[in-house]
């Protein structure tokens, strides 16, 4: 496989530590990439309505709407523990799930793994169901929530860390509610691509990619703080900490079941199409 290729996954130090190596020529064999940055809520949207792009990261919630030239890789995405997504509020006093009933909510967005999880959490937890959802870029999110234009926000990426800094309080972790609740790890990014393309090569680049992120963590650094949008270098590699893990080098039984379980899940829940994701699994 000589052409080049185009990818596409989002700015965040996750992401840019993984496919360093891959997009800078540093995987022997490897093709030259052409790298479109965006935020996962339009990868998700162009998976699913066009197959321009050779690979992109999305959201594993997304799964059900890729086009049918897609396949899900079993490497390079975010799944573990410890690092679901976040609900918070900027009144102690609502620090409760019911209060959420009437209350105006802000999510990344509808078609995130973020919202699923939200979704899921509160059919559990909200009698009645959430108020009004109102979809935000994340980046305003908590501003919005401490300036009181809205009630709650669900957050993602780097405000796990940074919360704090705005002066708001958790209501809810989604991720500590679906380890609870399933005992498996939180499903959040996946890489898909064509499955027209050499797929086994392109995991095998992709896994080299991974390991010499490990392997020469400073080799990534400049790449990874250039897309950091100003966070600091401790934020940065907290990131990184968090979402690049075994499950990145290879999602494994594990992984596997995360992901058919929470889709599965939502299907019964009306919040996707009901699919055999068998599928769509290289």
């Amino acid at each position: 496989m000589n052409k080049k290729l185009s990818i596409a996954f989002s700015p965040c130090p996750n992401d840019t530590f993984v496919f360093h190596a891959l997009t800078h020529g540093l995987v022997p064999g490897a093709p030259e990439f052409d790298v479109t940055y965006a935020d996962i809520n339009i990868t998700n949207e162009l998976a699913a309505e066009s197959n321009e792009l050779d690979i992109l990261k999305i959201s594993f919630a997304a799964l059900p709407f890729i086009r049918d030239e897609y396949a899900l890789l079993p490497c390079g995405g975010a799944l573990g523990r410890g690092c679901g997504p976040l609900v918070l509020v900027n009144d102690p006093k609502k620090v409760e799930p019911g209060a959420l009933s009437s209350a105006k909510v802000a999510v990344p967005s509808e078609r995130s793994t973020a919202y699923m999880l939200f979704r899921l959490w509160a059919a559990q937890n909200v009698p009645g169901g959430v108020g009004e959802i109102i979809v935000m870029p994340f980046n305003e999110i908590m501003p919005a929530v401490k300036d009181g234009t809205i009630d709650a926000g669900l957050v993602i990426h780097e405000a796990r860390f940074t919360y704090q800094n705005f002066g708001l309080t958790l209501l809810a972790d989604m991720g500590e509610w679906w380890e609870r609740d399933t005992g498996l790890p939180i499903p959040l990014g996946a890489i898909i691509a064509k499955k027209s393309l050499d797929l086994d090569a392109i995991a095998g680049w992709i896994r080299q990619s991974v390991e010499q992120a490990w392997e020469n963590p400073d080799q990534s650094h400049e790449y990874v703080m250039q897309h950091a949008d100003e966070l600091s270098p401790e934020v940065a590699q907290s990131h990184i900490d968090l979402y690049v893990n075994e499950f990145t080098r290879d999602l494994g039984e594990k992984g596997f079941e995360a992901i058919t379980s929470l889709l599965n899940r939502a299907a019964e829940e009306g919040i996707v199409p009901k699919r055999d994701y068998t599928d769509l699994i290289n």
